[in-house]
C-alpha cells in the first residue's frame, strides 16, 4: 500500500496540500515540530525545507507506512505512534501538524487534547481535513466507478472516513472541546494532476483503505478495477487529467 500511495495519490492529490501546510508551518518559525499521520513523508520532506533548522519528528500509527516514510525522508526522527496516545512529554512542541489524518482519529477530542498537553505554551495545531465528496474531483469520479461496479452496497470508505469530517463547524466544537483558541477556519481549493484517470484510480484501489473494502466483496478486483478506470476516464478525460480539489484548513492555539 505505501508504494502505490506514495506514487500515484501523493503527487496528484496530497503534494499540493502539503506545499500548502509546510508553508504556513514555516511562517510560524517553530523550533521543534510534531507531525501526526506522516504515511510516506511528503509533508515531512516539505517541512524539513520549510524550517531547515527545526527538529521534525514524523508519526504515524500504521508501522509499514513509518518504515517507508523513514528511508524516503531520512531527515526527520521517526516514530509509531498513536495520536490518542503520544509517547512525548509535556510542552515539548511549538507547531504539531496533520495532512489528512484527523479524520481517522476514533475519539478526535481525545487526540486534539494529547495534542495540546505536548505543546509548549503558545504553541499551534495546524492542520486540514477534506470537504465534502463531492468537492473532491477525484474523489467523486471515483466513487462513481465504485457504484457502476458494485450495484448492491458499493464501498463508502471514501464518503464516511476521509471526507466524513467535513462541516467547519463540527471540526472548530471538537477543538474548543479541546481546549483550543480557534485561531484560523479556512476553505482552500487546489488543483490536482495526474498523468491518467488510471493512475489515480491504481493509487485508490492500492493504496488506500479502498482496495479492502472491494477485495472484501469477494467480487474480481481486476473487473473492479477496470470498470473503475472506464467510469473515471468517462468523467476526467483520457489523460492527462485536473480536478478540484476542496479542503479546510484550521489553526488552533494553546
Amino acid at each position: 500500500m505505501p508504494a502505490a500511495y506514495e506514487r500515484y495519490l501523493v503527487p496528484a492529490v496530497f503534494r499540493p496540500f502539503a506545499d500548502d501546510l509546510a508553508a504556513r508551518v514555516g511562517a510560524l518559525r517553530p523550533r521543534r515540530v510534531l507531525e501526526l499521520a506522516a504515511g510516506t513523508g511528503v509533508l515531512t520532506s516539505g517541512l524539513l525545507a520549510a524550517v531547515p533548522s527545526a527538529e521534525v519528528v514524523a508519526t504515524d500509527l500504521n508501522e509499514a507506512m513509518v518504515a517507508f516514510g523513514s528511508a524516503r525522508v531520512p531527515g526527520a526522527v521517526w516514530r509509531q505512534a498513536d495520536a490518542e496516545r503520544l509517547p512525548f512529554s509535556d510542552g515539548g512542541f511549538d507547531v504539531v501538524v496533520c495532512q489528512f489524518g484527523v479524520m481517522f482519529f476514533p475519539d478526535r477530542v481525545a487526540a486534539y487534547r494529547e495534542v495540546r498537553r505536548v505543546l509548549a505554551p503558545g504553541g499551534r495545531f495546524l492542520f486540514n481535513t477534506w470537504g465534502p465528496l463531492d468537492t473532491h474531483g477525484f474523489g467523486e469520479a471515483l466513487q462513481a466507478g465504485l457504484e457502476r461496479a458494485f450495484a448492491v452496497d458499493p464501498p463508502q470508505f471514501l464518503r464516511t472516513v476521509p471526507h466524513g469530517y467535513g462541516d467547519p463547524s463540527v471540526v472548530a466544537a471538537d477543538l474548543a472541546a479541546a481546549g483550543f483558541t480557534v485561531e484560523e477556519g479556512l476553505e482552500l481549493t487546489l488543483e490536482g494532476r495526474a498523468a491518467s484517470a488510471a493512475d489515480v484510480a491504481t493509487g485508490f484501489l492500492g493504496g488506500t483503505p479502498v482496495r479492502a473494502a472491494v477485495e472484501q466483496r469477494g467480487d474480481d478486483v481486476a473487473a473492479v478495477r477496470a470498470t473503475v478506470i472506464e467510469e473515471m476516464t468517462a468523467r476526467l478525460g483520457p489523460g492527462p487529467v485536473s480536478a478540484p480539489m476542496t479542503a479546510y484548513v484550521f489553526l488552533g492555539a494553546v
